[in-house]
Protein backbone atom coordinates (compact mmCIF):
# COMPACT_ATOMS: atom_id res chain seq x y z
CA UNK A 1 0.00 0.00 0.00
CA UNK A 2 1.08 3.30 -0.91
CA UNK A 3 2.14 5.88 2.19
CA UNK A 4 0.41 8.79 2.27
CA UNK A 5 3.04 11.76 3.16
CA UNK A 6 3.00 13.12 6.82
CA UNK A 7 3.07 16.45 5.29
CA UNK A 8 -0.30 15.67 2.94
CA UNK A 9 -1.84 14.58 6.49
CA UNK A 10 -0.88 17.15 8.62
CA UNK A 11 -2.47 20.03 5.91
CA UNK A 12 -5.71 17.77 5.05
CA UNK A 13 -6.17 17.36 9.02
CA UNK A 14 -5.55 20.99 9.46
CA UNK A 15 -8.65 21.64 6.19
CA UNK A 16 -10.56 19.84 7.72
CA UNK A 17 -10.62 21.22 10.84
CA UNK A 18 -10.84 24.80 9.62
CA UNK A 19 -14.07 23.59 7.41
CA UNK A 20 -15.61 22.50 10.77
CA UNK A 21 -15.17 25.99 12.59
CA UNK A 22 -17.88 28.95 12.21
CA UNK A 23 -16.72 31.30 9.93
CA UNK A 24 -17.38 35.13 9.49
CA UNK A 25 -18.76 35.59 5.71
CA UNK A 26 -20.92 38.57 5.22
CA UNK A 27 -21.36 38.16 1.64
CA UNK A 28 -24.59 37.98 -0.32
CA UNK A 29 -26.68 34.41 -0.85
CA UNK A 30 -28.24 33.58 -4.41
CA UNK A 31 -31.90 32.64 -2.42
CA UNK A 32 -33.52 31.91 0.26
CA UNK A 33 -32.82 27.78 1.50
CA UNK A 34 -33.96 26.90 4.84
CA UNK A 35 -31.94 24.02 6.89
CA UNK A 36 -33.42 21.00 7.23
CA UNK A 37 -32.87 19.30 10.69
CA UNK A 38 -34.01 16.35 12.87
CA UNK A 39 -33.17 14.66 16.49
CA UNK A 40 -34.37 11.71 17.94
CA UNK A 41 -34.64 8.38 15.44
CA UNK A 42 -37.10 6.69 16.13
CA UNK A 43 -37.36 3.55 14.11
CA UNK A 44 -40.63 3.10 12.62
CA UNK A 45 -42.57 5.29 10.26
CA UNK A 46 -42.04 8.51 11.91
CA UNK A 47 -38.77 8.51 11.50
CA UNK A 48 -37.72 11.46 14.13
CA UNK A 49 -38.98 12.73 17.18
CA UNK A 50 -39.42 15.96 15.30
CA UNK A 51 -37.30 17.41 12.19
CA UNK A 52 -38.16 18.93 9.28
CA UNK A 53 -37.45 22.75 7.62
CA UNK A 54 -36.64 24.09 10.94
CA UNK A 55 -34.89 27.48 10.22
CA UNK A 56 -37.52 29.28 12.54
CA UNK A 57 -37.06 26.86 15.23
CA UNK A 58 -37.11 26.61 18.33
CA UNK A 59 -40.04 28.19 20.14
CA UNK A 60 -37.28 29.52 22.90
CA UNK A 61 -35.47 31.82 19.98
CA UNK A 62 -37.07 34.71 19.40
CA UNK A 63 -37.66 37.53 17.48
CA UNK A 64 -36.87 35.93 13.83
CA UNK A 65 -38.31 39.00 12.43
CA UNK A 66 -38.76 42.83 13.75
CA UNK A 67 -40.94 45.72 11.64
CA UNK A 68 -39.08 48.78 11.51
CA UNK A 69 -41.84 51.61 11.31
CA UNK A 70 -38.67 54.71 10.35
CA UNK A 71 -38.01 52.51 7.14
CA UNK A 72 -41.47 50.96 6.70
CA UNK A 73 -39.36 47.54 6.44
CA UNK A 74 -39.43 43.97 7.89
CA UNK A 75 -35.96 43.00 8.88
CA UNK A 76 -35.90 39.10 9.32
CA UNK A 77 -33.53 36.14 10.07
CA UNK A 78 -33.58 32.31 9.64
CA UNK A 79 -31.44 29.43 9.66
CA UNK A 80 -30.95 28.64 5.99
CA UNK A 81 -27.78 26.35 4.58
CA UNK A 82 -25.81 26.12 1.58
CA UNK A 83 -26.25 24.13 -1.80
CA UNK A 84 -25.26 20.75 0.34
CA UNK A 85 -27.56 21.26 3.02
CA UNK A 86 -25.30 20.23 5.90
CA UNK A 87 -23.89 23.20 7.47
CA UNK A 88 -25.99 26.14 9.16
CA UNK A 89 -26.01 29.79 7.67
CA UNK A 90 -27.10 32.64 10.17
CA UNK A 91 -28.89 34.62 7.23
CA UNK A 92 -30.74 38.14 7.09
CA UNK A 93 -33.40 39.37 4.36
CA UNK A 94 -35.57 42.44 4.12
CA UNK A 95 -39.22 42.87 2.71
CA UNK A 96 -39.99 46.59 2.03
CA UNK A 97 -43.31 46.93 2.26
CA UNK A 98 -43.45 49.87 0.12
CA UNK A 99 -42.47 48.41 -2.90
CA UNK A 100 -43.75 44.86 -1.97
CA UNK A 101 -40.29 43.63 -2.71
CA UNK A 102 -37.78 41.43 -0.80
CA UNK A 103 -33.58 41.68 -0.53
CA UNK A 104 -31.49 39.54 -1.99
CA UNK A 105 -30.66 37.76 1.85
CA UNK A 106 -27.27 38.26 3.09
CA UNK A 107 -24.65 35.18 4.66
CA UNK A 108 -23.47 36.77 7.99
CA UNK A 109 -22.17 33.17 9.48
CA UNK A 110 -21.17 29.50 8.62
CA UNK A 111 -22.13 28.13 11.84
CA UNK A 112 -20.19 24.90 11.46
CA UNK A 113 -23.02 22.60 12.07
CA UNK A 114 -26.38 21.76 10.87
CA UNK A 115 -28.13 21.86 14.22
CA UNK A 116 -31.16 24.21 14.50
CA UNK A 117 -31.06 24.82 18.03
CA UNK A 118 -28.39 27.30 17.01
CA UNK A 119 -30.49 29.23 14.72
CA UNK A 120 -29.81 33.13 15.10
CA UNK A 121 -32.04 36.21 16.16
CA UNK A 122 -32.40 39.21 15.73
CA UNK A 123 -33.33 42.61 17.47
CA UNK A 124 -33.35 46.38 16.19
CA UNK A 125 -31.85 49.16 18.53
CA UNK A 126 -33.04 53.07 18.73
CA UNK A 127 -30.43 53.88 15.73
CA UNK A 128 -31.36 51.63 13.62
CA UNK A 129 -28.48 48.96 13.93
CA UNK A 130 -29.50 45.69 13.30
CA UNK A 131 -28.15 43.13 15.99
CA UNK A 132 -27.68 39.40 15.05
CA UNK A 133 -27.12 37.07 18.13
CA UNK A 134 -26.08 33.45 16.65
CA UNK A 135 -26.58 31.39 19.69
CA UNK A 136 -25.16 27.55 20.22
CA UNK A 137 -26.83 24.44 21.72
CA UNK A 138 -25.03 24.05 24.93
CA UNK A 139 -21.71 24.76 25.60
CA UNK A 140 -19.53 22.65 22.82
CA UNK A 141 -20.13 25.12 20.75
CA UNK A 142 -19.81 28.96 20.50
CA UNK A 143 -21.72 31.87 20.46
CA UNK A 144 -21.46 35.10 18.79
CA UNK A 145 -22.92 38.52 18.28
CA UNK A 146 -22.94 40.87 15.38
CA UNK A 147 -24.39 44.02 14.47
CA UNK A 148 -24.86 45.40 11.02
CA UNK A 149 -22.45 48.34 9.59
CA UNK A 150 -25.08 50.96 8.97
CA UNK A 151 -28.56 51.81 10.27
CA UNK A 152 -31.84 49.95 8.33
CA UNK A 153 -29.38 47.67 5.82
CA UNK A 154 -28.25 44.17 5.64
CA UNK A 155 -25.95 44.70 3.26
CA UNK A 156 -23.03 44.13 5.81
CA UNK A 157 -22.17 43.29 9.33
CA UNK A 158 -19.70 44.15 11.79
CA UNK A 159 -18.67 40.88 14.73
CA UNK A 160 -19.04 42.68 18.11
CA UNK A 161 -16.90 41.28 20.96
CA UNK A 162 -19.46 40.72 23.73
CA UNK A 163 -18.76 41.15 27.53
CA UNK A 164 -20.87 39.37 31.08
CA UNK A 165 -18.67 42.21 33.29
CA UNK A 166 -14.87 41.49 32.80
CA UNK A 167 -15.36 38.29 31.19
CA UNK A 168 -15.84 37.28 26.90
CA UNK A 169 -19.49 36.40 26.39
CA UNK A 170 -19.08 33.54 24.09
CA UNK A 171 -21.90 31.26 25.14
CA UNK A 172 -25.49 31.08 25.70
CA UNK A 173 -28.68 29.06 24.46
CA UNK A 174 -32.35 29.20 23.93
CA UNK A 175 -31.71 33.22 23.26
CA UNK A 176 -35.06 35.53 23.48
CA UNK A 177 -34.07 39.02 22.95
CA UNK A 178 -35.92 42.31 23.40
CA UNK A 179 -35.18 46.23 23.22
CA UNK A 180 -36.01 48.69 25.14
CA UNK A 181 -35.45 52.52 23.26
CA UNK A 182 -33.37 54.52 25.86
CA UNK A 183 -32.65 52.18 28.41
CA UNK A 184 -31.13 48.81 26.16
CA UNK A 185 -31.05 45.02 25.74
CA UNK A 186 -32.73 42.24 27.60
CA UNK A 187 -31.70 38.64 27.59
CA UNK A 188 -33.67 35.72 27.98
CA UNK A 189 -31.76 32.61 27.81
CA UNK A 190 -30.22 29.35 29.76
CA UNK A 191 -27.27 28.05 30.56
CA UNK A 192 -25.85 24.71 31.83
CA UNK A 193 -25.43 23.81 35.67
CA UNK A 194 -23.72 20.14 36.39
CA UNK A 195 -25.80 19.40 39.59
CA UNK A 196 -26.19 16.34 41.55
CA UNK A 197 -30.05 14.85 40.99
CA UNK A 198 -31.65 12.03 42.51
CA UNK A 199 -29.71 9.35 39.91
CA UNK A 200 -26.45 10.76 39.58
CA UNK A 201 -24.82 14.18 37.91
CA UNK A 202 -25.91 15.40 35.12
CA UNK A 203 -25.82 18.74 33.20
CA UNK A 204 -29.27 20.45 33.07
CA UNK A 205 -30.48 23.52 32.01
CA UNK A 206 -30.95 26.74 34.00
CA UNK A 207 -33.03 29.40 33.15
CA UNK A 208 -31.75 32.97 32.80
CA UNK A 209 -31.58 36.58 32.07
CA UNK A 210 -29.13 39.30 31.20
CA UNK A 211 -29.14 43.00 30.57
CA UNK A 212 -27.28 45.64 28.57
CA UNK A 213 -27.10 49.24 27.40
CA UNK A 214 -25.13 48.66 24.63
CA UNK A 215 -25.31 45.00 23.56
CA UNK A 216 -21.80 44.77 24.01
CA UNK A 217 -21.32 44.95 27.76
CA UNK A 218 -23.63 42.86 29.67
CA UNK A 219 -24.33 42.28 32.93
CA UNK A 220 -23.77 39.56 35.00
CA UNK A 221 -26.40 36.20 34.85
CA UNK A 222 -29.19 36.00 37.22
CA UNK A 223 -31.05 32.75 37.37
CA UNK A 224 -34.95 33.14 37.07
CA UNK A 225 -35.75 29.04 37.55
CA UNK A 226 -33.26 26.21 38.14
CA UNK A 227 -35.54 23.38 39.16
CA UNK A 228 -34.74 19.53 39.45
CA UNK A 229 -33.41 18.79 35.45
CA UNK A 230 -34.10 22.42 34.34
CA UNK A 231 -36.47 24.27 32.07
CA UNK A 232 -37.78 25.53 28.40
CA UNK A 233 -38.97 29.02 28.62
CA UNK A 234 -41.05 30.69 26.02
CA UNK A 235 -41.63 34.79 25.92
CA UNK A 236 -43.47 38.15 24.77
CA UNK A 237 -43.21 41.43 25.41
CA UNK A 238 -45.44 44.22 25.43
CA UNK A 239 -44.16 48.29 26.09
CA UNK A 240 -41.77 47.52 28.97
CA UNK A 241 -43.55 44.61 29.93
CA UNK A 242 -41.81 41.33 29.07
CA UNK A 243 -43.45 38.04 30.63
CA UNK A 244 -42.04 34.69 31.14
CA UNK A 245 -43.55 31.26 30.65
CA UNK A 246 -42.05 27.98 31.15
CA UNK A 247 -42.54 24.34 31.93
CA UNK A 248 -39.66 21.90 34.16
CA UNK A 249 -37.95 18.76 33.82
CA UNK A 250 -38.85 16.58 36.79
CA UNK A 251 -36.13 14.54 38.35
CA UNK A 252 -38.73 11.29 37.68
CA UNK A 253 -36.59 8.60 36.54
CA UNK A 254 -33.11 7.98 35.36
CA UNK A 255 -32.80 7.92 31.62
CA UNK A 256 -36.32 10.38 31.89
CA UNK A 257 -34.33 13.55 31.17
CA UNK A 258 -35.58 16.42 28.25
CA UNK A 259 -38.37 14.23 26.94
CA UNK A 260 -40.72 14.98 30.24
CA UNK A 261 -41.74 18.32 30.55
CA UNK A 262 -44.28 18.83 32.75
CA UNK A 263 -46.32 21.75 34.18
CA UNK A 264 -47.03 25.83 33.39
CA UNK A 265 -45.26 28.32 35.07
CA UNK A 266 -45.36 32.56 34.54
CA UNK A 267 -43.00 35.21 35.61
CA UNK A 268 -43.01 39.27 34.22
CA UNK A 269 -40.67 42.41 34.47
CA UNK A 270 -41.33 45.84 33.77
CA UNK A 271 -38.15 47.72 34.51
CA UNK A 272 -35.32 45.27 32.50
CA UNK A 273 -35.62 42.24 34.93
CA UNK A 274 -34.57 44.29 38.13
CA UNK A 275 -37.48 43.26 39.59
CA UNK A 276 -40.04 40.51 38.56
CA UNK A 277 -43.32 38.96 39.45
CA UNK A 278 -45.76 36.59 39.10
CA UNK A 279 -49.10 37.94 37.35
CA UNK A 280 -50.98 39.60 39.94
CA UNK A 281 -48.09 41.66 41.04
CA UNK A 282 -46.41 39.59 43.60
CA UNK A 283 -42.88 39.90 43.67
CA UNK A 284 -40.84 37.06 42.88
CA UNK A 285 -37.56 35.37 45.12
CA UNK A 286 -35.10 34.18 42.55
CA UNK A 287 -34.53 31.59 41.45
CA UNK A 288 -37.24 29.63 41.68
CA UNK A 289 -36.29 26.29 43.44
CA UNK A 290 -37.66 22.63 43.62
CA UNK A 291 -41.31 22.75 45.15
CA UNK A 292 -42.13 26.68 44.99
CA UNK A 293 -45.00 27.14 43.03
CA UNK A 294 -45.12 30.56 43.50
CA UNK A 295 -45.10 31.20 39.60
CA UNK A 296 -47.44 28.07 38.62
CA UNK A 297 -49.89 28.50 36.52
CA UNK A 298 -51.06 25.03 36.37
CA UNK A 299 -50.38 21.50 37.79
CA UNK A 300 -49.86 19.04 35.00
CA UNK A 301 -47.27 16.91 36.77
CA UNK A 302 -50.21 15.03 38.35
CA UNK A 303 -52.24 14.73 35.33
CA UNK A 304 -49.22 13.15 33.79
CA UNK A 305 -49.01 15.03 31.11
CA UNK A 306 -45.95 16.67 29.18
CA UNK A 307 -46.02 20.56 28.38
CA UNK A 308 -44.81 22.38 24.94
CA UNK A 309 -45.21 26.38 25.40
CA UNK A 310 -45.60 27.96 21.91
CA UNK A 311 -45.96 31.79 22.47
CA UNK A 312 -46.83 34.75 24.94
CA UNK A 313 -48.63 37.72 24.14
CA UNK A 314 -50.50 40.37 26.21
CA UNK A 315 -54.24 42.00 25.94
CA UNK A 316 -55.00 45.50 25.76
CA UNK A 317 -54.80 45.75 29.15
CA UNK A 318 -51.35 44.76 29.64
CA UNK A 319 -52.68 41.24 31.13
CA UNK A 320 -50.75 37.45 29.91
CA UNK A 321 -51.54 35.22 27.30
CA UNK A 322 -49.88 32.07 26.80
CA UNK A 323 -50.09 29.53 24.00
CA UNK A 324 -49.46 26.09 24.83
CA UNK A 325 -49.91 22.66 24.11
CA UNK A 326 -50.20 19.25 26.52
CA UNK A 327 -49.43 15.44 25.53
CA UNK A 328 -49.46 12.19 27.16
CA UNK A 329 -45.65 11.66 26.16
CA UNK A 330 -42.64 12.41 23.64
CA UNK A 331 -42.96 9.87 21.21
CA UNK A 332 -44.46 10.85 17.61
CA UNK A 333 -47.55 9.27 16.04
CA UNK A 334 -51.47 8.59 17.13
CA UNK A 335 -49.89 6.38 20.65
CA UNK A 336 -49.71 9.35 22.27
CA UNK A 337 -53.31 10.83 21.07
CA UNK A 338 -54.09 14.29 19.88
CA UNK A 339 -52.24 16.90 21.08
CA UNK A 340 -54.47 19.52 23.26
CA UNK A 341 -53.72 23.43 22.43
CA UNK A 342 -55.11 25.93 25.17
CA UNK A 343 -54.74 29.48 25.67
CA UNK A 344 -54.34 30.77 29.18
CA UNK A 345 -55.10 34.30 30.09
CA UNK A 346 -54.49 36.90 33.57
CA UNK A 347 -57.95 37.95 33.94
CA UNK A 348 -60.11 39.33 37.04
CA UNK A 349 -57.18 38.08 39.32
CA UNK A 350 -57.03 34.54 37.95
CA UNK A 351 -55.67 32.02 34.74
CA UNK A 352 -58.46 31.28 32.97
CA UNK A 353 -57.54 28.37 30.83
CA UNK A 354 -59.70 27.42 27.69
CA UNK A 355 -58.73 24.33 25.34
CA UNK A 356 -58.17 25.89 21.45
CA UNK A 357 -57.51 23.39 19.05
CA UNK A 358 -55.78 19.80 18.79
CA UNK A 359 -53.09 18.78 16.43
CA UNK A 360 -50.60 15.72 15.70
CA UNK A 361 -47.35 16.03 16.87
CA UNK A 362 -45.74 17.42 19.93
CA UNK A 363 -43.99 20.21 18.03
CA UNK A 364 -46.44 21.64 16.13
CA UNK A 365 -45.47 25.26 17.08
CA UNK A 366 -47.49 28.11 16.53
CA UNK A 367 -47.66 31.69 17.22
CA UNK A 368 -49.71 33.81 18.96
CA UNK A 369 -51.12 37.85 17.58
CA UNK A 370 -53.52 40.22 19.54
CA UNK A 371 -54.54 42.92 18.50
CA UNK A 372 -55.19 46.42 19.48
CA UNK A 373 -59.13 45.93 19.02
CA UNK A 374 -59.32 43.08 20.72
CA UNK A 375 -58.70 39.95 18.01
CA UNK A 376 -56.41 37.41 18.55
CA UNK A 377 -55.21 35.18 16.26
CA UNK A 378 -53.13 32.21 15.53
CA UNK A 379 -51.05 31.22 12.74
CA UNK A 380 -50.39 27.50 13.50
CA UNK A 381 -49.82 23.97 11.45
CA UNK A 382 -52.81 22.26 13.02
CA UNK A 383 -53.89 20.75 9.94
CA UNK A 384 -52.49 17.37 9.23
CA UNK A 385 -50.13 18.10 6.28
CA UNK A 386 -48.33 15.13 4.10
CA UNK A 387 -46.15 13.64 7.21
CA UNK A 388 -48.68 13.12 9.40
CA UNK A 389 -47.96 12.29 13.32
CA UNK A 390 -44.55 14.25 11.87
CA UNK A 391 -43.82 18.10 12.89
CA UNK A 392 -45.77 20.98 11.32
CA UNK A 393 -48.20 20.29 8.70
CA UNK A 394 -50.66 22.79 7.12
CA UNK A 395 -50.96 25.97 8.34
CA UNK A 396 -54.10 27.36 10.03
CA UNK A 397 -54.91 31.44 10.22
CA UNK A 398 -57.57 31.25 13.39
CA UNK A 399 -59.40 34.20 14.45
CA UNK A 400 -61.23 34.86 17.92
CA UNK A 401 -63.10 37.90 19.07
CA UNK A 402 -63.92 36.83 22.44
CA UNK A 403 -60.49 36.10 24.07
CA UNK A 404 -60.26 32.83 23.20
CA UNK A 405 -64.10 30.99 23.82
CA UNK A 406 -64.91 30.70 20.03
CA UNK A 407 -62.30 29.98 17.16
CA UNK A 408 -62.86 30.14 13.30
CA UNK A 409 -60.04 29.42 11.00
CA UNK A 410 -58.82 29.98 7.86
CA UNK A 411 -56.42 27.26 6.53
CA UNK A 412 -53.45 28.99 4.30
CA UNK A 413 -51.80 26.01 2.82
CA UNK A 414 -53.06 22.81 1.19
CA UNK A 415 -52.07 19.89 -1.08
CA UNK A 416 -47.98 20.63 0.26
CA UNK A 417 -45.62 18.60 -0.57
CA UNK A 418 -43.45 19.05 2.67
CA UNK A 419 -45.01 19.86 6.10
CA UNK A 420 -44.65 23.71 7.52
CA UNK A 421 -43.85 24.79 10.43
CA UNK A 422 -42.72 27.16 13.65
CA UNK A 423 -44.41 30.27 12.10
CA UNK A 424 -43.07 33.09 13.88
CA UNK A 425 -44.87 36.70 14.50
CA UNK A 426 -42.65 39.14 13.88
CA UNK A 427 -42.31 42.38 16.89
CA UNK A 428 -44.12 44.96 15.90
CA UNK A 429 -45.72 42.98 13.08
CA UNK A 430 -46.92 44.83 9.83
CA UNK A 431 -50.21 43.43 8.43
CA UNK A 432 -48.16 42.65 5.77
CA UNK A 433 -45.61 40.42 6.99
CA UNK A 434 -47.23 38.99 9.69
CA UNK A 435 -45.74 35.56 10.05
CA UNK A 436 -42.71 33.58 9.08
CA UNK A 437 -41.70 30.04 8.53
CA UNK A 438 -40.70 27.13 6.80
CA UNK A 439 -41.00 23.75 5.17
CA UNK A 440 -39.35 20.76 5.11
CA UNK A 441 -39.83 16.78 4.50
CA UNK A 442 -40.80 15.53 8.29
CA UNK A 443 -39.56 11.91 7.89
CA UNK A 444 -36.33 12.47 5.92
CA UNK A 445 -33.97 14.72 4.58
CA UNK A 446 -35.11 17.51 1.91
CA UNK A 447 -34.89 20.97 0.64
CA UNK A 448 -36.77 23.71 2.82
CA UNK A 449 -38.24 26.56 1.43
CA UNK A 450 -38.92 29.61 3.45
CA UNK A 451 -42.72 31.45 3.41
CA UNK A 452 -44.19 34.60 5.29
CA UNK A 453 -48.02 35.37 4.64
CA UNK A 454 -49.83 39.17 5.09
CA UNK A 455 -52.93 39.37 8.01
CA UNK A 456 -55.60 38.37 5.16
CA UNK A 457 -53.95 35.25 4.87
CA UNK A 458 -52.14 35.50 1.86
CA UNK A 459 -48.77 33.26 1.25
CA UNK A 460 -45.65 34.10 -0.26
CA UNK A 461 -42.96 32.17 -0.79
CA UNK A 462 -39.06 33.60 -0.96
CA UNK A 463 -37.07 33.13 -4.09
CA UNK A 464 -34.69 30.09 -3.81
CA UNK A 465 -32.48 31.97 -6.35
CA UNK A 466 -32.02 35.46 -7.20
CA UNK A 467 -30.67 37.84 -10.10
CA UNK A 468 -31.69 40.46 -8.56
CA UNK A 469 -30.85 42.43 -5.33
CA UNK A 470 -34.37 43.06 -4.98
CA UNK A 471 -37.27 40.54 -5.92
CA UNK A 472 -40.91 40.19 -5.68
CA UNK A 473 -42.02 37.25 -3.89
CA UNK A 474 -44.48 34.79 -5.50
CA UNK A 475 -47.69 34.59 -3.82
CA UNK A 476 -49.00 31.08 -3.48
CA UNK A 477 -52.42 29.47 -4.82
CA UNK A 478 -54.29 27.83 -2.73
Amino acid sequence: MKKIPVMFMLLLLLQTTAAQQPRFINQPDTGYRGLWYSIGPTKDEYAFKYGGGLGTYPANHYPFSVYAPAVNKTFFCYGGTDSTGKTLLHEVGCFDHATGMVSRPTVVMDKATDDAHDNPVIQIDDKGYIWLFSTSHGVTRPSFVYRSSQPYNIGSFEKVQAYKGEEVMDNFSYLQVYYQPGDGFLGLFTHYETQQLRYGKKNCRVIAYMTSKDGIHWSSWKDLANMEEGHYQTSGQQGRRVGSAFNHHPNVQKGAGLDYRTNLYYLQTNDLGRTWTTANGRPATLPLRTGDTTALVKDYASEGLNVYINDVNFDAGGNPVILYETSRGPAPGPVNGMRQWYTAHWKNGQWQILPFTASDNNYDMGSLMIEKGGVWRVVAPTASGPQAYNTGGEIVMWESRDEGKHWKPKQLTRNSARNHSYPRRPVNAHAGFYAFWADGNGRQPSVSKLYFSDRNGNVYILPEKMDKEWVRPVRLKR
